[in-house]
């Protein structure tokens, strides 16, 4: 087990109710796009951001905390629709979900002390999950089942935790059918900037018009029928997921984060072009930071998997699931300031035996390469089939697919409330799920990728054994066969 300090204690110390400014935001319905209804699949994103605080818990409550608060509220005059609710009409209408605000709703903040060290939470050393959950603001995990009457649920909660003399962690659960990652990072941003100068003036505003997306392949019928069909299924509640819970105690999985540096992917791209070249393969296409650092990450823990399971690598089919940006593939323009989603859905396969050959790494990079290629080309080609590809990744601990969230192109360390730069950045929603991935830019290495893991135990320690090595060998330039290497451990 990882090595923890005692169960830390959190004690809330207050509870705000954050609404916009008074008169500063009019009521506002904003129907639910194509983009953003395959979301309401998905539970709450859970964001933490570590940042150091030398300071007690008195001045924390005298001087940060109304500030906070304060630039909170002034941020929300921009951002309001974030202070309001996804409204789901009633199971026997035929109304679209649409997001809502109206005067008198509000975001929830929670400020909290913690007994608990700070520097071992921040680390990228393996933690037990379980320490991290109670950092977490209260938000319904996921959207509610057939009802005879509308519901509407909160989109934003955030709770401020103080470790005296140490540092503060700011919380964010967020419902991604409001926000992709683009729209969030405006959105926080902006705070941070309104709390470090309340005279900052915001240089491009929330762009809400929901008729610049075009729908011209009929998509939005298509995903409110799977919609339709399949809410009956979720249940809304703080321990109820839509996905299917791990079968393994939270007291035995451990989270980490590893970093793929700018000289770790030459290497790796260095050697898939001469193996391409040796072996008359075609260049692989679009082999870019995030294929690179994806494929290594996709063929370690397919590995891990093995050596857990005991099990020999066969013709089962190993899916990888990520998203890809829409503002920069679409054939018309959209704001970079539209609030709301512009991302799409992209799922490609490998054979597990061949992921985990000799050639392991040109597969899986060839895999999305070749997707990201098809994505730039056509970005709704299969875009019917978004929702229904994206199912396989619901699996248990036994599941061999790999899901990625975030971006290394969002640039959230660079947040300064005015303690400059977080030290650490957590991805907790990861955890809702067998072999999901977090990315986020490297805060220390420029151009590099930090990934964060949570996994049973053994298996993150497998996934360290095979990062490392594989990690020296491609530094060494001496990488061999591995099919040996992984039988070796079963």
């Amino acid at each position: 087990m990882a090595k923890r300090p005692s169960t830390p204690t959190l004690e809330v110390i207050a509870r705000y109710n954050v609404c916009p400014p008074p008169n500063s935001a009019v009521p506002t319905s904003l129907p639910l796009t194509f983009f953003d209804i395959p979301w309401l699949f998905f539970s709450p994103t859970q964001t933490l951001f570590f940042y150091e605080y030398p300071n007690p818990t008195c001045h924390f409550l005298s001087t940060t905390l109304p500030t906070l608060t304060h630039s909170l509220k002034l941020t929300l005059q921009h951002f309001f629709a974030l202070a309001g609710t996804v409204v789901l009409p009633p199971d026997s209408s035929a109304a679209t979900p649409q997001i809502s605000y109206d005067h008198g709703n509000y975001v929830t903040l929670v400020a909290a002390e913690s007994k608990g060290d700070f520097f071992h939470l921040s680390g990228n050393h393996q933690r037990c999950v379980d320490d991290f959950y109670p950092l977490l603001p209260p938000l319904p995990s996921s959207f509610a089942a057939a009802s005879k009457t509308k519901q509407e649920i909160p989109l934003l909660s955030i709770q401020i935790t103080i470790f005296s003399n140490s540092g503060l962690c700011i919380a964010f659960s967020c419902h991604h059918v409001a926000a992709d990652a683009r729209t969030f990072n405006n959105f926080i941003k902006t705070w941070a900037s309104i709390s470090r100068d309340p005279c900052f003036l915001i240089k491009a505003p929330p762009f809400y018009d929901r008729t610049v997306v075009k729908d011209s392949y009929g998509l939005h019928s298509t995903f409110l029928n799977q919609w339709s069909n399949k809410k009956s299924s979720l249940a809304i509640g703080s321990n109820n997921n839509i996905t299917t819970v791990l079968n393994v105690p939270e007291s035995e999985m451990v989270r980490a984060t590893f970093l793929m540096s700018p000289a770790h992917m030459e290497k790796l791209k260095q050697w898939i072009i001469s193996r391409c070249n040796l072996t008359n393969k075609p260049h692989i296409p679009c082999l870019s930071p995030y294929n690179l650092t994806s494929s290594f990450i996709w063929v370690c823990l397919i590995k891990a998997q093995g050596k857990v399971s005991g099990k020999l690598f066969g013709k089962k089919a190993s899916y990888f699931g990520f998203n890809a940006g829409g503002i920069i593939r679409l054939d018309y323009p959209i704001p970079t300031c539209y609030f709301g989603n512009c991302i799409g859905f992209a799922r490609c396969m490998a054979i597990e035996s061949e992921l985990c050959g000799e050639d392991g790494m040109i597969v899986a990079a060839n895999a999305i390469g070749n997707k990201i290629k098809e994505l730039n080309e056509a970005m709704f080609k299969g875009a019917e089939n978004w929702i229904s590809d994206w199912e396989v990744f619901y699996g248990g601990d036994e599941s061999n697919h790999v899901l990625v969230m975030g971006s290394p192109k969002v640039d959230l360390y660079d947040t300064d409330f005015g303690w400059g730069r977080p030290n650490k950045i957590e991805e907790i929603s990861i955890d809702n799920y067998a072999n999901a991935i977090s990315f986020t830019e490297s805060r220390q290495v420029k151009g590099g990728i930090e990934v964060g893991l949570a996994l049973p135990k053994a298996k993150m320690d497998a996934f360290t054994s095979f990062f490392t090595q594989e990690g020296e060998e491609w530094k060494r330039g001496a990488h061999r066969d591995t099919t040996r290497k992984v039988l070796e451990y079963l």
